[in-house]
């Protein structure tokens, strides 16, 4: 039995002006993909390549200058915190400092819930408690600044939980964190979508993250999605050669080799090149390549977006 679909994406595209007036520049050209109840589904690539505009789509919270066509069906941007809520990168700036934590938590209880402010301070402190702070009705008077940076970011775990969300979206929650931090998010991450049956969307650049938590992995490259699949095999066997390149660049997969390198770096959405916006990068590019930008086909038990996804 196919998972219900929580949320389906059909051909987004986000634009900026460019530098020629009259001239749009996407930043995500077509992506597609669907969510399912209690899966981790990734957005990797490197930076620049759309996963945290594609993201803030879902929750409607891309910049004033932005133009997105295309659909995000349902439409959950009135619904944050309810529905969908995120997972920010930076605790610090997440959190009010003016402000002690377990106020900002009841507030955002009492912002979808109709209940009285004591009840509110207890769901609280209940989703302090859940991620693991001590002694939860007393921190919940402190401010951010008094807490521990590992401790600011499970209060934004639960701030994004407190009010039991379908689809959490994690934009680089292991970011600037030591290994202890990190695993204890992933794991206080994985507990969510366990305990309630949350859908994770991981935007991430951290592939061991990838490895041992997601289920199915888009990879992004220049806004567009060039290897969608079961993250298993996508990791194991790419079929995208930026898929394959990104994965051989990093160190666990050096096998004590010399490390791999892709050459270059990503274009700026507002100077593609013709064709493929990998080939100047990749080693498999031929004529057709630098002139015809490839459709996303199915190649075994993935959508890849390369003219020679079967030779990779």
């Amino acid at each position: 039995m196919e998972p219900e679909v929580l949320l389906s994406v059909r051909d987004l595209r986000i634009s900026f002006a460019g530098a020629v007036v009259g001239q749009a520049a996407e930043a995500v050209r077509g992506v597609s993909f669907d969510v399912h109840a209690r899966e981790v589904f990734a957005l990797v690539g490197e930076s620049g390549a759309g996963k945290s505009l594609t993201a803030r789509a879902l929750l409607g919270m891309l910049p004033r200058e932005a133009t997105r066509t295309g659909t995000v069906d349902p439409d959950l941007s009135g619904a944050r915190g309810r529905q969908i809520a995120l997972v920010p990168q930076d605790a610090l700036s997440a959190l009010s400092p003016v402000h002690p934590v377990g106020d900002q938590l009841a507030a955002a209880v009492r912002s979808v819930r109709r209940v009285g402010r004591r009840e509110a301070r207890a769901v609280a402190v209940a989703a302090l408690e859940r991620v693991g702070i001590p002694d939860a009705a007393r921190r919940a008077r402190a401010y951010p600044h008094e807490y521990s940076g590992g401790m600011r970011q499970r209060a934004v775990v639960a701030m994004a939980t407190v009010n039991e969300p379908d689809i959490l979206v994690a934009d680089e929650p292991t970011t600037a964190l030591d290994s202890d931090h990190r695993e204890l998010v992933l794991q206080l991450l994985a507990e969510q979508r366990e305990s309630r049956g949350t859908a994770l969307v991981l935007v991430t650049h951290d592939m061991d993250a990838v490895r041992q938590h997601a289920h199915r992995v888009l990879v992004m490259y220049a806004g567009r999605a060039v290897e969608t699949g079961p993250a298993r095999e996508v990791l194991t066997r790419p079929r995208a050669p930026y898929t394959a390149g990104l994965l051989a660049s990093l160190p666990e997969n050096a096998h004590g080799r010399r490390l791999t390198t892709l050459p270059g770096s990503p274009p700026a959405p507002d100077s593609l090149p013709p064709g493929c916006a990998f080939a100047p990068r990749c080693p498999l590019a031929t004529d057709l390549c630098h002139h015809e930008d490839p459709e996303p086909r199915r190649v075994e038990d993935r959508l890849v977006a390369c003219h020679h996804g079967e030779n990779v």
